[in-house]
């Protein structure tokens, strides 16, 4: 009688690969997260000197230095989470998620919490500690999404998430950069010529040079040897240049958190906006393949806001918009880990004041481009091709929120506000200021409300589109969405139009051909 071995002998395990800690890819992603984080920082340390007057000595020595931590520890964290992914489903192409200040918070906590302390007190640390207390807040509210974030991210469909995601990242990361580009063209486009060249393609440079930092130099070269740059200011920023050892700040936030109430209004509605763009950059991971646990990533954000708030700094850490981005570069786990632990460093040796005099700005906003350029096109790639009109439908408000503020700044430079001028004086003039306003505010809840809805009219899911617009309607009228502040009534005309638009939806889904097709979404 024959046995059959094949039947009789165990399979061998899987073996387990080696996950490494660095590789070619990580080399290009290192110098593109890095930058972006350095223009980011250089941006954040110009606000708080000219803008809240705060002088370069705490904001080298003290803020930092908070930020530096909060940076390190972050970036960690997501290296170790990159790898326990990496172990648990057996691959070797896990990209960290990318980790640094959040963008959007730099300029609303300096120009909406910070600024208008310091117009009304003329002290700058009580304008730097309402900014402590209102980042402290950030991280609490973040947490505590944490624990319904993920119920949200199963209830809204991807082409909302994606597509808010990518409403942010063609207006408040690309717009910027490219107007930075092109006022100094003959610098940015060479530049941007290497980094869409380099990402895009398969073509490699001679030697294996990472792309960023062919970029970095050839932006640089240019710059100095065309005369843009000023060796004076380099000299001295040198002399300038100022250690910092991070250091507890409990009694400045203690102090600001004394007097929280003015600045709930802006704490919950950008709280909100933190879980929910966690949520977006999350999804947008899982569809360039690393599906991460969104409650560990909103945890780990809120913490940071919380432990650099306690060190004195009043920039709230986030994941990053741009995973698919330094995945496409090669980044897998160590990149994220360098470029917190590099930046880190130059935080604590003091060294912005330096790098901001060394490094051309057009060289280096091009990688921010680069980054919306490819948000904007996976929101539609990632999605069913009938899915695109709801990711349209989720960029407008922040594409209405970009505007507004363009507006109120080029007013507000000229002296006047767009309540002086009169919304009358500006129809005249085709600027439709108060529609856009009301669009854009709470625009990245706005998105998901708008993309959510969307997406089940275009499947033919009228009832859950009714209850996606009963939803809005209450967001309306607490003022998370659509409103200037957090209230009750806050805009009941907007929220009653959510409501007959939810009985319209409930209406149609009476009607006998309203059967949602069989193809599921």
């Amino acid at each position: 009688m024959s046995v059959d071995v094949k039947a009789t002998t165990p399979e061998a395990p899987t073996p387990t690969p080696s996950i490494a800690w660095w590789t070619r890819g990580d080399t290009n992603a290192f110098f593109g997260l890095g930058f972006n984080i350095l223009v980011n920082v250089l941006t954040l340390t110009a606000l708080m000197i000219g803008v809240v007057n705060v002088g370069s000595g705490d904001v080298l020595g003290t803020v930092l230095p908070a930020l530096g931590v909060a940076l390190i520890l972050g970036n960690l964290y997501y290296t170790m989470l990159a790898r326990r992914l990496a172990r648990r489903e057996n691959r070797t192409d896990v990209t960290a998620l990318p980790y640094g200040p959040s963008v959007p918070h730099m300029f609303i906590v300096v120009f909406v919490v910070m600024l208008p302390v310091y117009l009304q007190t003329k002290d700058a640390k009580a304008a730097w500690q309402a900014g402590l207390a209102w980042a402290f807040m950030i991280g609490v509210i973040v947490m505590i999404g944490a624990f319904v974030g993920p119920y949200i991210r199963k209830l809204t469909p991807r082409a909302a998430m994606l597509g808010t995601l990518a409403g942010i990242s063609i207006t408040f990361i690309s717009m910027r950069p490219a107007a930075q580009m092109w006022e100094v063209a003959w610098i940015g486009l060479p530049v941007l010529a290497i980094i869409l060249i380099g990402f895009f393609t398969n073509v490699r440079l001679p030697g294996n040079i990472p792309v960023g930092l062919a970029a970095l130099l050839v932006g640089t070269a240019i710059g100095w040897i065309g005369g843009y740059m000023d060796a004076p200011a380099v000299s001295t920023a040198i002399r300038d240049i100022a250690i910092g050892f991070p250091d507890l700040r409990v009694d400045m936030l203690w102090h600001g958190l004394s007097d929280l109430a003015p600045l709930l209004g802006t704490a919950i509605p950008l709280g909100v906006y933190n879980f929910t763009e966690a949520m977006s950059n999350v999804e947008s991971a899982a569809a360039a393949g690393d599906n991460y646990n969104l409650r560990s990533v909103l945890l780990a954000d809120g913490a940071g806001a919380i432990i650099g708030s306690a060190f004195g700094s009043p920039f709230p850490p986030a994941v990053y918009i741009g995973h698919p981005g330094w995945k496409d570069a090669g980044g897998r786990i160590g990149y994220s880990l360098a470029s917190g632990a590099v930046i880190g460093l130059f935080c604590f040796l003091g060294l912005f004041g330096v790098l901001s005099t060394i490094l051309p700005i057009p060289a280096i906003v091009p990688i921010l481009l680069y980054i919306g350029l490819l948000i904007g096109a996976q929101a539609f790639q990632a999605v069913p091709r009938l899915h695109a009109v709801a990711v349209v439908a989720a960029l407008l408000p922040n594409l209405a929120q970009w505007a507004t503020g363009l507006i109120d700044n080029a007013l507000a430079a000229a002296g006047t506000s767009a309540e002086k001028v009169g919304s009358v004086a500006l129809g005249n003039a085709g600027v439709v200021y108060d529609g856009l306003k009301t669009l854009g505010e709470g625009a990245v809840l706005t998105g998901l409300v708008l993309g959510t809805i969307v997406t089940f009219i275009l499947d033919k899911k009228f009832r859950f589109a009714a209850i996606a617009a009963a939803v809005g309607a209450v967001l309306s009228y607490i003022g998370l969405i659509h409103g200037e502040s957090v209230d009750w009534a806050a805009n009941p005309q907007v929220a009653l139009g959510y409501l007959m638009f939810a009985v319209i939806c409930l209406g149609y889904s009476l009607l006998p051909s309203a059967k949602p097709d069989p193809t599921p979404s």
